[in-house]
């Protein structure tokens, strides 16, 4: 080891901000941790696999550690080694011999890739400062300001390495990179199908969870993250300034950039997984642990740890990652995985009051930006889809199973289903909030893709390497006979029939309308439904098999949507009057007229109309699931409008262009959707 390039002192106190601060002369350099001996800063040269020289924090105050390196400058390297007890059974590993990544870097030299020396105890003396990212000292950018506050509207999920790696319209060297999304023929698409958000999979450093090293598979969708600030650079190696670029090219078109941030868990996993960054800085207080053991890591989530974001250290950890990708990058809100943990106090129990909800909900960057839910976790009580509160969107399963059983051809669903087209105000109207807190999907990247709910009945994970255990089990889908892909063109057909049903379903309904990539287009990933371990063709978009028809079919339904007021309005219906007319909000229609008492509970019944109006325009639509044909009395319009037929989902008779029905019947296909238009003459 070298000899020190220069001396390190704690004349100017600690940084108002944990990490590496660049200031003037050199960079403050901040670390929490509260039961370390002693933290010491790793300098490296580039390319060299050990560091120049160990320089000791000198300052602490309560549980921060801090120093200042004269003539530090943006683009140092360096990492981090944490001195203190290694006694598992009390909670503490702390192990000099591996280097460690700042929880706070915003930049790394390299990804994280997974080696069993990373969980070898301190007695094994193994160095892992050659195979451990280096961070890199960075200033903050500021990019320019999120877009104004909005509902987020038609949201497009997208898996950023996996959308582009197959597009020939994207130039090899950035296909599979978050650039690539501002390329001209990804814009396009986006934005032709309508696209309002995107919300894009984990892009943050992340490693490969170790089961997989065994398996020779790789983590395809990022949720095993390491640091949450720094973007792994396969998918970004320009970092923030990378993604602030991205981000302006989408704000161009008018399109909002969500980010699918983890702020639960980490990569490093259970006792045995690698030690990169939060265990060995001080695993008790990261980590949440068992009151009579805390020897043993909580396992809410199901990736082995779950951190500890009651603690004001950790909140803030969290609360700064979000500020740094809205203030750095201009990033317009954010979708948490497995939320339900951010709401978890020192207890395990769900709190909607929780002082990190809290925090987010109040600070002044993150108040007015989009906050997406997903509402569950696997620890007691996970499940709390309906009990967040304001601002708090939640993805919303009991949409998706609804719908799915509907279609699948199950029996008493009428209501369940006019739940969910109405906005799912069981839910979240006791909370405060109007039916866009209602995130619906029928499909996501976790589960079947939207083409297999119609194409297996049953899972096909084999390739996973879990025979087949991994996944969800209950799947509501259906397959016209034939288990996965087929020549058969009937069941094609009726498969195809199905999913533009299930597309049109999902953009009437009252909420917010959520789409994985690649399902407008057909995307299959041959019945696996928990694809995160296949990092190759099954995740990664078929632009040269895409159905065009379908994706244009999914632009209709969007346009249709954005056009019509009575469909994209996120107010609970009533079914009373509209002010200044006699025209309810809200008719809901059996084939002869209204509903009546008994139609709701009839488990026979298969097809149900919903006429939806404003002050100014109405829409009215028609769902039958079944295997027959039905004629429909159609409702009378307002005085001096009339109503035209926009679209039938059962592709022959679809209406290129609007068409007047002047016949007071109409007869709806089996398993479709048909739409018609108030307009006014």
């Amino acid at each position: 080891m070298t000899a020190q390039p220069a001396r390190i002192t704690a004349e100017r106190g600690a940084p108002s901000r944990p990490g590496a601060v660049v200031d003037s002369g050199g960079t403050h350099v901040s670390v929490v941790s509260q039961n370390a001996d002693y933290i010491e800063l790793c300098l490296f040269s580039p390319g060299l696999p050990q560091e120049d020289c160990r320089l000791r924090l000198p300052g602490r105050q309560g549980d921060v550690h801090y120093g200042f390196v004269p003539d530090l400058a943006a683009g140092a390297l360096y990492g981090l080694r944490a001195h203190g007890p290694y006694d598992p059974a009390a909670g503490h590993r702390f192990d000099p011999s591996k280097l460690l990544v700042d929880p706070y870097a915003l930049t790394l030299d390299r990804p994280f890739r997974y080696d069993p020396s990373l969980s070898a105890p301190p007695q094994a003396q193994i160095d892992t400062a050659p195979i451990v990212p280096r961070a890199i000292v960075t200033a903050p950018g500021r990019a320019a300001p999120p877009l104004p506050p909005a509902a987020p509207g038609f949201t497009y999920e997208i898996l950023v390495r996996g959308f582009s790696m197959r597009h020939d319209g994207v130039a090899a060297s950035l296909r599979g990179t978050l650039a690539a999304l501002a390329e001209p023929a990804c814009l396009d698409h986006i934005a032709g199908l309508g696209v309002d958000t995107v919300e894009l999979m984990p892009i943050a450093a992340a490693v490969d969870e170790r089961h997989l090293f065994a398996l020779g598979l790789h983590n395809a969708w990022g949720y095993n993250p390491i640091t949450h600030m720094a973007l792994d650079p396969r998918l970004a190696p320009g970092g923030h300034a990378e993604l602030a670029r991205v981000v302006a090219a989408f704000h161009a078109r008018g399109i909002r950039v969500l980010l699918d941030v983890v702020l639960n868990h980490s990569g490093e996993s259970d006792d045995g997984g690698p030690t990169l960054c939060y265990r060995g800085l001080d695993n008790r207080l990261y980590y949440r642990t068992h009151p009579d053991d805390p020897g043993l890591l909580i396992n809410d989530t199901g990736c082995g740890n779950t951190f500890a974001l009651e603690r004001p250290a950790v909140a803030r950890l969290a609360v700064d990652t979000l500020r740094t990708f809205v203030e750095s990058c201009g990033v317009d809100g954010f979708r948490y995985d497995l939320g339900t943990v951010l709401g978890r106090g020192q207890d395990g129990r769900f709190d909607p009051g929780a002082p990190l909800l809290s925090a987010i909900a109040g600070d002044p960057v993150l108040t007015d930006r989009i906050h997406a839910m997903e509402p569950w976790d696997i620890g007691p009580g996970g499940y709390q889809v309906g009990r967040f509160r304001p601002p708090y969107l939640e993805w919303q399963d009991r949409f998706r199973d609804d719908v799915r059983r509907f279609w699948k051809g199950e029996d008493a669903m009428i209501g369940p289903l006019a739940t969910r087209l109405a906005g799912s105000a069981d839910l979240f109207e006791q909370s405060g909030r109007d039916a866009a807190a209602s995130v619906n999907f029928v499909a996501a990247h976790d589960g079947f893709t939207l083409a297999d709910v119609t194409a297996y009945r049953t899972k096909h994970n084999e390739a996973n390497g879990e025979e087949n255990r991994d996944g969800h089990h209950d799947n509501h889908s259906w397959n016209w006979g034939v288990e996965g892909l087929t020549q058969d063109t009937a069941v094609r057909a009726a498969r195809d029939r199905d999913v533009r049903a299930l597309l049109a379903t999902l953009f009437l309904a009252r909420g917010t309308p959520l789409l994985t990539a690649g399902d407008e287009m057909g995307r299959t990933q041959l019945g696996n439904n928990n694809a995160y371990a296949q990092d190759n063709d099954m995740v990664w978009l078929d632009w040269a098999g895409a159905d065009l028809a379908r994706a244009a079919f999914t632009g209709r339904l969007a346009r249709l949507r954005a056009a019509h007021p009575s469909l994209s309005q996120t107010r609970w219906l009533t079914g009373e009057p509209l002010a200044g007319t006699n025209v309810p909000d809200a008719a809901w229609l059996r084939e002869d007229g209204p509903m009546r008492g008994p139609d709701w509970s009839d488990p026979a019944r298969r097809c149900i109309g919903l006429f939806l109006r404003t002050t100014t325009e109405g829409v009215l639509f028609y769902l039958n699931a079944g295997m027959d044909e039905v004629e429909i009395t159609l409702p009378q319009p307002r005085p001096g409008a009339r109503l035209d037929l926009v679209l039938r989902s059962d592709t022959p008779d679809d209406p290129v262009e609007p068409q007047a029905v002047d016949a007071p019947a109409l007869k709806i296909g089996p398993r479709s959707v048909t739409i018609l238009v108030e307009a006014v003459d």
